[in-house]
């Protein structure tokens, strides 16, 4: 079973099995940064598992003259070449004491032979699955606040994610920037202060309005997103993920029975929000225009930005249906 990536010692092997490559190269860093508090003077090198060549990892691991502590990494070992499995396979069975290695595997399956060493060994490991959903993004955002102590509000966790949460390596350095940046609790204007212009390059913004009516706004927004490099299908992907939310949200309320919603506290309380102003027909055709745009945008339509505003449009009648 793997570690936490905050349980990650430093030890004469590391694996780190990582579906999202922004949280493995947080987990190296934070081993980085231990191994050089522990001795300043840690030699950190890296090897191409692509050209690695035969003996490489013999001659980075022999024992020094001067005995100074060394970390080797290396990062998309399922790329490996045939010697690199050979030398792994044999430096598992008698690691140096001395030496901290690091093996990242991304995804992939090759190299099997040396993941079943790995574990057989019984090696530190932390396993990543890739972030996808609005919750997954919120834990790993507010695991970040807390790690430095920190607090950060429900909605600034959401408005970070909506400026940032397409790409996790923004998502991470955003946050860290909140952080170094801003005293005391971090809310919502803060966020909007530092990633209010960031908003404007995706979809998010696109959603905003067409779910609160502003028909008009969406379209203008989403010419301005698409003009900006953002693609059809990431808008209506954010549209869709807001109808969704609505949808859930709405099916939780009808329910008799207690149904915990499967999401951030926020998404739900911005999705109750939402739901003032639609009703259950109006939603419903709403997901039916939102997944005929999806389709268009993805292919069955000659002009996806045409598909996209047509889309945006059948939504806005949609919320006007009682």
């Amino acid at each position: 079973m793997g570690m936490a990536k905050d349980e990650l010692p430093l030890a004469p092997i590391v694996f780190i099995d990582s579906g999202e490559p922004a949280l493995a190269e947080r987990a190296v860093d934070q081993l980085k940064r231990r191994a050089r508090q522990a001795d300043p003077e840690t030699d950190i090198t890296s090897i191409d598992p692509t050209s690695y060549s035969a003996g490489e990892l013999d001659m980075l691991t022999t024992p020094s003259l001067f005995g100074e502590p060394r970390m080797i990494i290396i990062d998309q070992v399922q790329q490996l070449n045939t010697a690199l499995q050979n030398d792994l396979l044999r430096y598992i069975s008698a690691p140096e004491a001395d030496v901290n290695l690091v093996v990242v595997k991304h995804k992939g399956t090759r190299g099997k032979k040396v993941y079943d060493a790995l574990k057989t060994a019984k090696v530190p490991t932390a396993s990543f699955k890739e972030v996808k959903t609005a919750a997954e993004k919120s834990r790993l955002v507010m695991s970040e606040v807390r790690a430095h102590h920190r607090r950060m509000t429900e909605s600034a966790v959401g408005a970070l994610i909506d400026a940032l949460g397409s790409d996790m390596r923004e998502l991470l350095a955003g946050t860290r920037q909140l952080l170094a940046d801003i005293d005391g609790t971090i809310d919502k204007d803060h966020v909007d202060t530092y990633f209010a212009g960031r908003i404007e390059a995706n979809g998010f913004n696109v959603a905003d309005a067409v779910i609160a009516g502003n028909v008009g706004k969406a379209i203008e927004l989403s010419r301005h997103a698409i003009a900006t490099n953002a693609s059809p299908v990431a808008i209506v992907s954010a549209i869709a993920m807001r109808l969704r939310t609505m949808a859930q949200v709405m099916g939780a309320r009808s329910n008799a029975f207690d149904m915990k919603i499967p999401m951030a506290p926020w998404a739900a309380d911005r999705a109750r929000r939402d739901l003032r102003a639609w009703s259950a027909n109006g939603l419903a055709l709403a997901i039916r225009a939102i997944a005929q745009a999806d389709a268009d945008v993805k292919g069955a339509s000659r002009d996806p930005g045409y598909a996209l505003e047509r889309g945006i449009l059948e939504i806005g009648r949609a919320r006007r249906v009682k």
